[in-house]
Parts: structure tokens; C-alpha cells; sequence
């Protein structure tokens, strides 16, 4: 550890210090929140409360609480881990939140984070009038497996098929299917998009593939370094995993089945290279243009 955080513990007290401390390195060494907080202070007041084993939502009553060395020294090394080596929160707790889901997750799988999941929770209202009707959901590109499993809180009836390219991502996703004891109703396939699926058949199919440019990527901060290359960029455009799941995904959809993708900010992209596909844009929290949906019908 630094001569700064070796200063620091011989000076800081009680949870207020530290976490005054945190957020003066965090902003100091402009560190990037894009992995579940926000800010700098959101982001040390969990890692602090974490490393401390307090409710992550009750602050106000710890703040004057002093720390024993042993505290102490954990708080500064979970703090220096995140200015020093630029890792993530979620992969230093391992863990991440999407709404009331808390997942499992480490440096094999992308942080989980997708506006599919706020669709999710609403059983993508107005699409699916029945949400208790729906039978089968396919998850592409799966990583941690949380939105699939959010599609068997969405869909109570449907069984849900999680696939992904990667053995160790599905790791990832088998100990979550298994912390939610959904063994029965999440069905994790590692397969190259839908290369092992021939002959399933699904009413949603739902995924938020790797979709980052390449000129983005290579801008990327070194936060997002730690996550799998291959969640993230696909191709010079960004859109290859998407074309591949538009060229096949009406072979696995039911009659009236629908198809709904993350793709990022690649909207004017994906509309100029498929003008005459009739997108539908579903709103979420940061607008209209991050989330697509397309009908069986539309695809053929």
C-alpha cells in the first residue's frame, strides 16, 4: 500500500474520516463510475459499508462509529484497490444489483448492466399483454445470467434458455441460476449465438450482446479493461453479434413472437444499415434509442 493510505491509517478514525478519504482519492484520481455507482461518493459509501458488512442503504447511523485496526486496514485496502488498479466496485465485492436482483460476479462475466432489465420488470408492458401466457424465453449472450433470471420472475410459466459463447461466463451464470434456485426453470447453453439451439423455438427471445465500436473500444476507460473483450466490442460498427441475431432469429421464434435487443448507442447505425426493418424503440430511463424490439413478422 502507498505512503498516502499508509498515512492515512495512522490519521483517520472513524467511518466519516473514511469515507471523506475515499471520496477525496476517488475524485483526485478522476476514477470512473459506469459499473453500478454514479459518483464518487455512492460508490465509497458502499465499498466502505461492504468491507464493513453494514446494510448498504444505512449510513447516517455508522457515520461517527470509530473503526478497529482491523476495519481500518481493510477499508484502505479495498479504497487503494479501486484508485490503484482502476478495478470496478462490483468486481471488488463481487457483486452487482439490478433493481432487487443482487447477482454474483467476477472478472469472467461483463458488469451486469441493461435497460432490458427495467423492461423486465414491468414483463414488457404493453408487448406482452399475458405475461403468465409466455412459454419460452431465449437469453442471448447471457454472461452473469441475471437477465434470465429476471425473465422467470417476468414470465412465472416460461422456462428460459441462457446462452453464451463462453465457459466461463456460464460458470458465472450457474452459480446465480443456482443462488436462485431456478435449476428447474434456467437452462444455460454454451453455444455461439444460436449454433446449438436448432430445432427450439422460443415466444421472446431477449439479449444484450456485445455492441461497443471499435474506435470506441479503444477508448475505452481503463475500468472497462478488466471486463471480457469479447462482451464488449463487436466489430468495427459495433453490430455484428446484432446482425447475426437479426439474420436467424425468426427461424426460433413462435408465431407472434418478438425479438428485443441492447445495442448501445448505435441506433443511426443500425437504422442505416436496415432501412426497411420497422424498428420499434422502447423507452427507457435514459430515452429511446438504446432498446429495440421487432416482431416475428417484421424479421421475415
Amino acid at each position: 500500500m502507498s505512503e498516502y493510505f499508509s498515512d492515512a491509517s495512522q490519521s483517520l478514525s472513524t467511518l466519516r474520516d473514511y469515507l471523506r478519504f475515499a471520496v477525496s482519492r476517488f475524485y483526485q484520481t478522476n476514477l470512473f463510475f459506469g459499473h453500478g455507482s454514479n459518483d464518487a461518493y455512492d460508490e465509497a459509501a458502499y465499498l466502505i459499508l461492504h468491507t464493513l458488512h453494514l446494510p448498504i442503504d444505512t449510513l447516517e447511523p455508522f457515520l461517527d462509529a470509530h473503526l478497529t485496526p482491523t476495519e481500518r486496514d481493510e477499508v484502505l485496502d479495498i479504497i487503494n484497490k479501486r484508485v490503484e488498479k482502476r478495478i470496478p466496485a462490483a468486481y471488488l465485492t463481487h457483486e452487482a444489483m439490478l433493481g432487487e436482483y443482487r447477482f454474483y460476479v467476477d472478472e469472467r462475466v461483463i458488469v451486469p448492466r441493461s435497460f432490458i432489465a427495467e423492461l423486465l420488470r414491468n414483463h414488457l408492458s404493453p408487448w406482452v399483454g399475458e405475461p403468465e401466457s409466455i412459454s419460452s424465453v431465449l437469453d442471448m449472450c447471457t454472461g452473469s445470467g441475471c437477465l434470465a433470471i429476471l425473465a422467470t420472475d417476468a414470465f412465472p410459466n416460461a422456462s428460459v434458455d441462457a446462452v453464451d459463447i463462453s465457459s466461463d461466463a456460464l460458470e458465472v451464470a450457474r452459480r446465480n441460476v443456482d443462488d436462485y434456485s431456478l435449476q428447474d426453470r434456467v437452462n444455460l447453453i454454451e453455444s455461439d449465438l444460436f449454433d446449438k439451439l436448432k430445432g427450439r423455438k422460443y415466444d421472446i427471445i431477449i439479449s444484450n450482446p456485445p455492441y461497443v465500436d471499435a474506435e470506441s473500444v479503444a477508448a475505452l476507460p481503463q475500468e472497462y479493461l478488466h471486463e471480457p473483450a469479447l462482451s464488449l466490442g463487436s466489430g468495427i460498427d459495433g453490430l455484428d453479434a446484432t446482425r447475426k441475431i437479426l439474420k436467424h432469429a425468426a427461424e426460433y421464434l413462435n408465431d407472434n413472437g418478438i425479438l428485443i435487443v441492447e445495442i448501445g448507442h448505435n441506433r443511426d447505425a443500425l437504422e442505416a444499415a436496415y432501412p426497411k426493418l420497422p424498428f420499434t424503440w422502447l423507452d427507457v430511463s435514459a430515452g429511446d434509442e438504446f432498446v429495440f424490439m421487432l416482431h416475428k413478422n417484421d424479421l421475415l
